[in-house]
């Protein structure tokens, strides 16, 4: 088994915040169809009105525009900000501590930080509207996941007729070094996230897809079999880079060895807008990519609770979520689903991607500078 660093002190006040969570839990439960019987969806509009405008801290600069349009159907002033998942972090502790909330709602925070920090400090809450909350995937509501991005495996459409790989070790291979790409898992720590959600719930597939590719066992010399894969794949050079170079290492047209890597399916659009040639690996073992959600908070400060609630609320609408809806991401309302013309497919392959499992992301945020040790250790350009 990998050896990761412990914090044993921070554990036990996660599990005892978890016990908490799910006394609340069932007495959410037991009282939820009384609140949905009791909500008043024009008396939330009502009490939004009258308090201070809201801003809304996302990973999508698509909030702007989505602001505004809240806006302008409640008359509730709403003002949306692209900051990413980190920053967001960053903002809502500063803010807490300095009793000077600007950022009232967030939403696609770094999901570890938001279960192991944000949401046991009080620095952030989780509200589920209750008259939707029926259309909401029970361990989706709480903390309430708004929407959920695909990262999906991705290849040259143009340079192959189909999906390059079968199986995540290929990637391990001498003919893939220094052709593969991903996000910065340094600035980006949702990737080392990723390592760590494979452990916990995958480990035994990662090694079941070694011994189908090889015909016999993973040797692991006691480390796990993810760790063995994220220690190859990481000898195998991949660039850590921003979306936009991964996207374009893998799509742009007329080249003669285009990259492979993984990427989320909001890159897609540029199909149509820049001509990419990206395609979604379907079928591979033991996944095809995984799926990062995102959550709707509201900052425990917030002078403007009422308003923040009703952009959740949008947030969980046909309306309100279309603009991100249109990048494959999938929305938390079970109600609403992709565009028919959404540019990935990635709804063909949605049971192809591990689904990451907020119920441990406290120890990916505890393990994830372990995982981003491990990638430094390895890592050959």
């Amino acid at each position: 088994m990998h050896r990761f660093k412990r914090q044993p002190l921070r554990r036990r006040h996660l599990a005892s915040v978890a016990a908490c969570s799910l006394a609340a839990m069932l007495v959410f439960s037991l009282g939820s169809a009384r609140a949905e019987e009791t909500f008043d969806l024009n008396a939330l509009i009502e009490a939004a009105k009258k308090e201070p405008p809201i801003t809304v801290y996302a990973v999508t600069g698509k909030i702007v525009d989505t602001a505004k349009v809240f806006s302008e159907k409640y008359g509730v002033q709403a003002t949306g900000k692209k900051v990413n998942e980190a920053t967001q972090v960053e903002l809502m502790i500063r803010e807490n501590q300095a009793g000077n909330v600007v950022g009232d709602v967030s939403l696609a925070t770094d999901v570890a930080s938001a279960i192991g920090q944000l949401l046991p400090e009080g620095i952030a809450t989780s509200w589920t509207p209750p008259d939707l909350q029926k259309d909401i995937p029970e361990g989706s509501r709480n903390p309430l996941v708004v929407v959920s991005d695909p990262h999906v495996w991705t290849y040259n459409t143009e340079k192959y007729d189909r999906c390059p790989i079968t199986n995540i070790w290929q990637l391990t291979q001498p003919e893939w070094r220094g052709k593969l790409a991903l996000l910065d898992l340094f600035d980006k720590p949702l990737y080392a996230d990723w390592f760590n959600q494979i452990e916990t719930h995958r480990d035994a597939d990662v090694a079941r897809a070694y011994e189908h590719l090889y015909g016999k066992t993973l040797e692991t010399n006691g480390q796990s079999a993810t760790a063995a894969w994220v220690k190859a794949f990481a000898e195998n050079g991949p660039l850590l880079a921003d979306s936009t170079t991964v996207a374009n290492a893998a799509g742009a047209p007329g080249q003669a060895d285009p990259f492979f890597v993984i990427t989320s399916t909001a890159k897609y659009r540029e199909n149509l807008t820049k001509g990419l040639k990206l395609g979604i690996c379907a079928g591979v073992e033991p996944f095809s990519g995984f799926l990062y959600p995102g959550f709707g908070l509201i900052a425990g400060q917030s002078k403007s609770p009422n308003a923040a609630r009703l952009f959740i609320r949008y947030l969980m609408t046909q309306d309100g979520i279309a603009s991100q809806t249109e990048d494959g991401k999938i929305s938390g309302n079970s109600k609403i689903s992709l565009p028919a013309d959404e540019p990935s497919g990635v709804a063909k392959y949605l049971g192809e991607l591990m689904v990451f499992d907020p119920a441990t992301a406290g120890d990916d945020l505890d393990k994830r500078e372990s995982w981003q040790d491990l990638w430094r250790l390895n890592h050959r350009k």
